[in-house]
């Protein structure tokens, strides 16, 4: 056994670990920057410059600036915990053990329906570049969560109980 396989033990299906290469790599650490600075341009927009744009807000509106800076917080504070646990692996400071039970105690949500597009087109145009951007920062954490669970791989096989249940229906003459 070579050193790399040492590092990076091969998972169940004989495939070296996504996520201990990814946490290791710049691409991570490109996505850790870029989150960790969206999380502070996000505070300093809401704690300054946000604060006025919505008290000049028609009231309608400013519950909706409410609803939707208090989405885009919780929706950054799961990604921050995400990449912090991330780094704290790569950087030896967590097992990957450790890091399946961090994740446990706070998941990446699923986006939140957001607000009729007229109602967000009049919100200021600051805050609705940083929700866009945090959706797309969550679905490519999500993304990167489920490859590194293996949550697509299991999601592609199928579900084999509904599959068979599918197939009983069918020979039996019950599918639809």
């Amino acid at each position: 056994m070579n050193d790399a396989q040492l590092l990076d033990p091969p998972t169940e299906e004989g495939a070296l670990s996504f996520a201990r290469r990814f946490v290791r790599s710049d691409a991570f650490m490109l996505l850790f920057r870029e989150g960790m600075g969206l999380v502070e341009q996000t505070a300093a927009y809401l704690d300054g410059e946000g604060r006025k744009e919505a008290a000049a807000l028609p009231r309608e509106i400013a519950l909706t600036y409410a609803t939707e800076s208090m989405r885009l917080t919780t929706r950054l504070m799961q990604i921050a915990s995400w990449l912090l646990v991330q780094r704290a692996v790569a950087e030896g400071e967590l097992t990957a053990e450790q890091a399946r039970t961090e994740h446990n105690k706070v998941k990446i949500s699923d986006p939140m329906i957001a607000p009729a597009e007229h109602v967000v087109a009049q919100l200021p145009e600051r805050l609705r570049h940083l929700m866009a951007h945090s959706l797309r920062l969550q679905t490519r954490v999500r993304h990167l969560e489920n490859q590194m669970s293996g949550m697509e791989t299991r999601r592609e096989a199928g579900n084999p109980v509904q599959d068979q249940l599918a197939s009983l229906q069918a020979r039996l003459g019950l599918a639809r």
